[in-house]
Order: C-alpha cells, then structure tokens, then sequence
C-alpha cells in the first residue's frame, strides 16, 4: 500500500531489498530515494542508518566492543531539478549488519519559505501576505517550545518580526531566512506526514573487504628440488615458504594465498602435465606429488596438513611471521574429496553413486578429474553443513580469517547463504571470495547472497570495447559483487599472455592493479611464465598443480628479467591513493587510438584522483589524442591541470584533449596524479 508521501526507489538495495548491500567500514555509502507528493507542497527526507546492537568492533586488534552509537537524524539533499529524487552520504564504523531507513515527510517550513519569497519577489504587501506570515510565525513558535531549545531567543525575535505590521516584508521575513537561523531549522526541522521506507540491510566488512592485493603461492615448491624430469628431489615446507614472506611483503601485498595445503591422496594421483584432458592417465611415478585438490588421505583431511609441509604448529608459525609483516593468510576451502579422504568411508552418503555402485568423480567433458569426488548436499545436509561449519572455524582458530573458495557456483547457494551467515554471526571480520567463473546469473548470485569478493572475467577481457563495458558493468553492480582481478591462476593462461611477450605481463598487471580494488597474481608471474601444455589450451606447462615449481626469483631480479619492480610500485600507488581503493569514481575517457585505454579513478571526500593511460597492444609505438571528461577528474570545463606520473617521475601540462604516446616496449602506461595550477 502507498504511504502517505510518495518514496520509491530506494538504494543501495539489492534484489528488492532481499539481501544486504555491501559496504565496508570507514567506506561512504551513497543514498538515495525519490520523494514526492500531491500538489505543491515542499517534501524532505532523511536517513536513519543504526549499526547492529551490541557490535564489537573487529576491525581492529584486540577486538574491543564499540561504543554505542548515536544516530542522528541525517537530512538528504535534492538531487537533479525535476527529478524529486534525494540523496545523502552514510559512513559505517564497525561491522556487522546495519539498518537503513529512509524518511520522507511534508515540509511545511520549506512549503512557507517557497510561498513568502514568491510573493515577496513579486511585490505583495505584508497585508497582502498577512496569512502567510502569520503562518510562519506559528511554525516558528512550534519550534520554540521544544525542549532545551537553544536558539530560543532568536526564534522569539524572529516571531516579532513577521508579526510587526510596521516593518517592509523584507524587514519581517529576513531573521527567520537568515544565515544564523535558518540552517538551524533545517537541521531541526518540522516534519509531518512521516513515511518510512522498508528497512534495507547493509553488510559491513572491514576494508580488507574491498581493497586488498593478494600473491598466490604453492608452499610446496618453496625450497623445493627437482632432478631433470621434474620429479621430486625435496619437497617444500612451511620454514621454507616462511622465508618467501618478506620478499612478497617488499612488493607491497596484502593477502597471502596457499592453495590447499592438506594431505593429497594417493588413490588415482594426477601425474605431471596431466591437467585432466581427454586421454590422459592416472599412472604416475611413485614420486609424483599430486596436485592440492585431490584433498585426503590416510593422513587426514580438510582439518589436516600434508605431512611434508609440516605440522599444524608450523603452519601457526607461518600464520605468525606473515602478519609480522603485515601479510593476512589466505586458504583455499575447497570442498571435494580424493578417493581415500577418511569422509569417503565414514560419510558415504555425502557423496553420489553411480548406478554400477561406484562413487562419481568429478569430470567437465570431456575433461575427467578421477581423483576427486564431488561432494552431495542433498543427501545429508544436515551433516555435511555441520561437518563444514566445523572445519572453516578450525582453520579460523589457526589465524586464517580470508578464505579463497574453490568453484562455489557448483554448489548449492543456500548452503553458502547459510555458511557464511553461521561465520559471520562470530567472527565479521572473515573474507570469502568467490572462484566462480561462470554464467554471470551464478556469479552474481553468489555476491548477493554473501561471498565478499569474486574472481572475474577480467583474464579474457582484452579489448578496449570489451574492458570499458565490464569496468561499467561492475560499478553498477558494486552495491553486491566486488570484483577481484587476477591476470592468471593456476589453471588460467590466456593467449594474450603466451604470446605477448613480457611487455603484455605489465599491461595486464597495469590494468589488474588501477581498475580493481582488490587485484592478485600468482607466483610465476614475476617471472613472465606464459609456456602452454600444447596449442589451444589455457594450462601451463609443467604444471604447478600436478608438480613442484623451484623458482629463483632473486636471480631474475638481478638479470633484470622480473616483473616485482612493476608490481611493487603499484601496489604502492595503490596505498597511496584512496582512489584506487573503491570501485566507484571509474570513469572511461575518450582517446583516438583503439589501442590506448584511458580511465580515471576519482575519490570525492578527499578529491584524490588517478588517471590511466594504458596500451593494449604490446609491441609498436601507439599514439592518440584524449578526450577527457573534465568534471570526472573533480576539474571545471576549460580548466588547465598538471599530471605527474607515478612511474616515471616525469611532469606534464595538460588540458583534456592532449597528445599521449606509449611504447610497449619501455613503458606501457601513464599513471598520472592530477594537480590543479
């Protein structure tokens, strides 16, 4: 049923209001609603925005209970003429679940001042006008005589102005339209004909949430050896990916990633550059490590760690040094089993057999994955959900509140709705992102529903056209899905990378790391990895998922053959500048070369601006006029600006529609901060 006053349209709200919005802590929340109503008379709104009761705040060590807060009534602003829609900006700071209100109500104080300048401006005499002042007058002595009012001796004299007869109009009306009261009464208004919007939710995380840098690594191959067919010599530890952390917290990450590190079966073991393509076998060499996923063993299973990386003490260990370093732990959660996973005997059921008896492995046909076992959550949820509840609280308990989940979208979303809810009833401060490439309906789905981030589309997004249309696409769905941008994953190595040589490994970097908040790469990157298992596909050869990968990152670096130099810089340009820690403010500019990209990234509250000028090809000279959209960049039309970039160093005077060039081959974008003369 229609309220009173017209309010419609309320953001943020996702799906209707169904789910929270996401937000994070310290992070503005644009608000908005159209407010209307019958006839002429003036409408306002506010917002009531109250955090979840009895919070404890998380965001910070030592997890202390935050103050009460005290909620005050907000006033939103008018947006476009004509439009009757408001808006109002919101800061959360703690976490957990919010409540967001929006109130629309008759304004009769702004109805009487519209009415008395009206006439005023067109000469009507105080006689004339005599209703209408003593209209205001009466409003103004409702004012008042409400309790402990501060500004009461102004209100009274303002009240004798309008009823003195003798005064010109002018004269009667300014004290009450002043700048010393007037403010006043907009900030304690009357209000009347209160109507309420449905209450929207708005999920709070802390900012980890949304702006992160990650680095993916396997600890296995850390200290490992290999003879000359790639087999085992020794096998990684913990102490041995211990001493990759201050490398990876020099080039400015935030978030370190292990894939599983649990026992690895032994029953139909993967061998190596055997990434379950069609024909391939299950009979490697004894030495063969397996790859991480297969999870289980005799030696335990999801709540366990593969024996030659350690011990559960070494891995707290590891936990330790990196938040030393100001790294947090990321594990992966991914729920399938190998065949000897002590689940496949004790819990039968959590599994679904074929009609010959056996149990289902996994397969994508025509690729087969025989040593895992998908898991059914339909056959005892109750358990099963119970059994996962249990394991991701283990893990928390072992210092890791960022989970990486493997293929969420192939299992069911009530039970990660249901999941992540159970988590984040004790510990708000946990991240879940999403490895979920797939139909955007599922991906977008798993945002609402709760997963903090997402992997992207990002990895095959290579063209101009192609990479505006998504940046633009998840800005308008920033309110559930946060993207995150991973150029290459384990088993993702796209084509532009395998064959556009090192200078397409920066473009992409570039790219990953100033159109998302949240950006990450996996190890091997640094080095411009980009060898294929055979033409056509998008596995790596010698593959880290069915093999150890010693590297040798310092002697790169001092051949001048590694990328961290590049990498560490933009994650530095990335802490320095809150524009880059937000996904709205992107903005796409013109510029006359399809091969030049140019965005900017804007942050109102503290007006700090980027602009990119990136090339997409990563050979030639490409040059190009911009066409920039001044007021994105916070600038007027016509306005000159300085831009220094961030690479380089170097200074240049622009006006908006300026000549830009880039050779791949010694520089592939400008990041420019933007300053006004």
């Amino acid at each position: 049923m229609a309220g009173r006053i017209g309010l419609i349209d309320v953001s943020p709200s996702v799906a209707g209001g169904r789910y929270p919005a996401k937000a994070v802590v310290g992070g503005v929340i644009e608000v908005a609603a159209t407010v209307f109503r019958e006839g002429h008379d003036a409408v306002a709104a506010n917002v009531v925005f109250k955090p979840p009761p009895g919070a404890v705040d998380r965001s910070t060590p030592g997890r202390r209970k935050a103050p009460p807060a005290v909620v005050p009534l907000q006033r939103m602003v008018p947006g476009v003429p004509g439009t009757d829609r408001f808006h109002a900006q919101v800061t959360p700071d703690r976490q957990g679940t919010w409540s967001l209100v929006i109130e629309a109500w008759s304004d009769p104080l702004g109805t009487w001042r519209h009415a008395v300048e009206a006439k005023a401006a067109v000469g009507q005499s105080g006689e004339e006008m005599a209703n209408d002042l003593e209209t205001g007058a009466l409003l103004l002595e409702r004012i008042g005589r409400r309790p402990r009012q501060r500004y009461a001796a102004a209100i009274k004299s303002a009240v004798t102005a309008l009823r003195n007869r003798y005064l010109p109009v002018a004269e009667r009306i300014g004290p009450a339209l002043s700048g010393e009261l007037w403010p006043v009464l907009v900030a304690d208004p009357i209000r009347e004909l209160i109507t309420r919007s449905t209450p929207v939710q708005v999920w709070v995380d802390r900012p980890l949430a949304e702006f992160g840098s990650w680095y993916e690594f396997f600890p296995r191959s850390s200290g490992a050896q290999v003879d000359a067919d790639g087999l085992p010599l020794r096998h990684g530890t913990f102490a041995d990916a211990t001493a990759e952390l201050p490398r990876i917290a020099r080039m400015a990450f935030d978030i370190v990633y292990l894939p599983p590190i649990h026992p690895i079966g032994e029953i139909n073991r993967k061998g190596r550059n055997n990434p379950a393509e069609p024909g391939g076998t299950v009979n490697p060499d004894p030495r063969d490590v397996g790859s991480p996923w297969a999870i289980g063993s005799a030696a335990g299973g999801h709540d366990a760690v593969h024996p030659e990386l350690g011990t559960i003490d070494d891995f707290d260990d590891f936990v330790s040094a990196a938040r030393e370093l100001g790294l947090e732990v990321a594990l992966d959660l991914a729920l399938q089993c190998a065949p000897d996973h002590p689940w496949v005997s004790e819990h039968p059921a959590w599994f679904t057999t074929r009609p010959d008896g056996s149990i289902a492995y996994a397969e994508n046909p025509p690729k087969k994955y025989q040593d895992i076992y998908p898991i059914n959550f339909d056959n005892d949820p109750a358990g099963l959900y119970a059994e996962v509840l249990r394991i991701v609280r283990f893990w928390i308990t072992h210092g890791v509140t960022v989970f990486r989940v493997d293929n969420p979208h192939t299992k069911p979303i009530n039970f990660w709705e249901w999941l992540i809810g159970q988590v984040h009833a004790d510990h708000p401060e946990v991240i879940f992102l999403a490895e979920a490439f797939t139909k955007p309906a599922m991906m977008h789905e798993l945002g609402r529903i709760g997963f903090t981030q997402s992997y992207t589309y990002f990895t095959w997004r290579t063209g101009k056209q192609e990479l505006t249309d998504y940046g633009v696409e998840l800005v308008n769905s920033a309110d559930h899905m946060r993207p995150n941008f991973f150029p290459t994953t384990p088993d993702i190595l796209h084509a532009s990378l395998q064959f556009g040589g090192q200078a397409m490994f920066a473009i992409r970097a570039v790219l990953a790391a100033t159109m998302s908040p949240s950006w990450g790469c996996y190890s091997g990157y640094e080095l411009f990895e980009h060898e294929a298992v055979r033409p056509g596909s998008e596995e790596f050869l010698h593959s880290e998922k069915y093999e150890l990968r010693p590297r040798d990152y310092q002697a790169a670096l001092d051949r001048g053959e590694s990328l961290e130099p590049l990498i560490q810089r933009l994650n530095e340009i990335r802490r320095e500048h809150r524009s880059l820690q937000h996904l709205r403010g992107l903005w796409f500019h013109g510029v006359s070369n399809d091969s030049l990209l140019c965005y900017s990234r804007r942050d109102e509250a503290t007006d700090d601006v980027i602009l990119v000028v990136v090339c997409l090809v990563s050979t030639g000279s490409h040059w190009g006029q911009t066409d920039l959209h001044l007021p994105a960049l916070g600038l007027n039309w016509g306005e000159s600006f300085q831009v220094v970039d961030q690479l380089s160093g170097d200074v240049y005077h622009w006006t908006g529609r300026d000549t830009v060039g880039l050779e791949p081959a010694s520089r592939v974008a400008h990041i420019l901060t933007v300053r006004r003369y």
